[in-house]
């Protein structure tokens, strides 16, 4: 089979497919005849033949797939005007935080974030595939351990965690929430990467709560609290503390 050929129904196939192909499913396509390097050496020359078109090439944390270019997404809402989901500040915050720290327990996000997170807010997120427990801290009440999954890389156009961008500045932190409350909505949104990649647990100053009892100010396309938990309501905190907490004055250490 010539190079012409095995790029064409790898085209084909990542094209057709409507989740991310991993390279070991890619090569039962030719009955594993081609080895994972030559794979790979293909889908980077696909990368480069598709640079002037409206799709991209891209690997994300499950695979390869074929995705919308950031610039063609305007035109393609048009085809499908109806609102998507929105989540609260406090909710694309706590991922935030799960993302840069993980793994945390509730507590540690309640510290970090300065209010107690009600639960609905994990619950909305684990809903949405983005976290997930993997397992307890050995301490008293053993707390779950939170931690973003695969469907989280993917939906933001990572390969893994090593390419969340690092945070230092407000605008840099309001870029990456309102990265998560586009990826919210539409499947296949990229992050935006302007720094050098950091590591996971790279520590980040993520958007407190105001101090003095002071009013959060959600962002367009982000909802207040009383949203995702009670209509009627619009407590930062669980119902037992309606206080919130004075915001720390960044992540500790």
């Amino acid at each position: 089979m010539n190079t012409a050929d095995a790029k064409r129904i790898l085209e084909t196939a990542l094209i057709c497919s409507a989740q991310p192909l991993p390279v070991r499913e890619l090569r039962v396509l030719f009955d594993d005849e081609l080895g994972a390097d030559t794979i790979k050496s293909l889908l980077v020359e696909l990368q480069d033949e598709w640079t002037q078109r409206g799709l991209e090439l891209v690997s994300v944390a499950s695979g390869w797939r074929f995705q919308s270019r950031p610039e063609m997404r305007d035109h393609l809402d048009r085809l499908h005007p109806e609102k998507p989901p929105r989540y609260t500040r406090a909710a694309l915050e706590t991922l935030a935080i799960i993302a840069y720290r993980q793994p945390v327990t509730r507590g540690d996000m309640e510290d970090i974030r300065g209010v107690t997170i009600n639960s609905q807010i994990l619950k909305q997120l684990e809903d949405r595939n983005w976290v997930e427990v993997i397992g307890h801290r050995e301490t008293v009440g053993r707390p779950a351990l939170y931690a973003t999954t695969r469907q989280f890389l993917d939906d933001l156009g990572l390969a893994s965690l090593d390419q969340l961008p690092l945070i230092e500045s407000p605008a840099q932190q309001g870029a990456l929430v309102d990265a998560l409350a586009n990826a919210a909505g539409i499947e296949q949104a990229a992050l935006p990467i302007d720094e050098q990649p950091a590591a996971a647990n790279t520590e980040v100053d993520v958007p407190l709560a105001p101090a003095d009892g002071a009013a959060e100010e959600a962002p367009s396309g982000v909802v207040d609290d009383a949203a995702d938990a009670q209509p009627d309501t619009a407590p930062l905190a669980d119902e037992d503390d309606d206080t919130p907490a004075i915001a720390p004055s960044g992540i500790p250490s």
